[in-house]
């Protein structure tokens, strides 16, 4: 495991363990980083079957958060949590990198 942090915390655990409970598979949740969105990039979630090598592997109640090397450098800092409102629910990342983003939080700029 690198020294770099991503954070997964308590809320986006539980809801991960829960997803993928219902859907059979490992409570593991990839977070990668890709071009495009409004705000130049955006971010992927989905679940993995296993960590790839060269993987960041965070853990948080027994659920795992895996980054590759490429979307690290753009995530270091970040947290990734639940968040449930009026507006819906969705997982959020606070990056401390991101100089700005959009109003639904899916994209970002550096």
């Amino acid at each position: 495991m690198s020294e770099t942090q991503v954070t997964l915390a308590p809320s986006a655990a539980a809801r991960v363990a829960a997803i993928a409970a219902k859907q059979s598979k490992p409570a593991i949740l990839r977070l990668s980083v890709e071009g495009g969105g409004c705000s130049g990039f955006q971010y992927k979630f989905g679940l993995a079957d296993a960590p790839e090598e060269g993987d960041l592997i965070a853990e948080t109640d027994g659920v795992r958060l895996v980054v590759d090397e490429v979307s690290l450098g753009l995530l270091e800092g970040s947290v990734v949590e639940y968040v449930e409102s009026l507006g819906g629910a969705a997982f959020r990342v606070s990056n401390p990198q991101a100089a700005s983003g959009c109003g639904c939080g899916a994209s970002f700029a550096i």
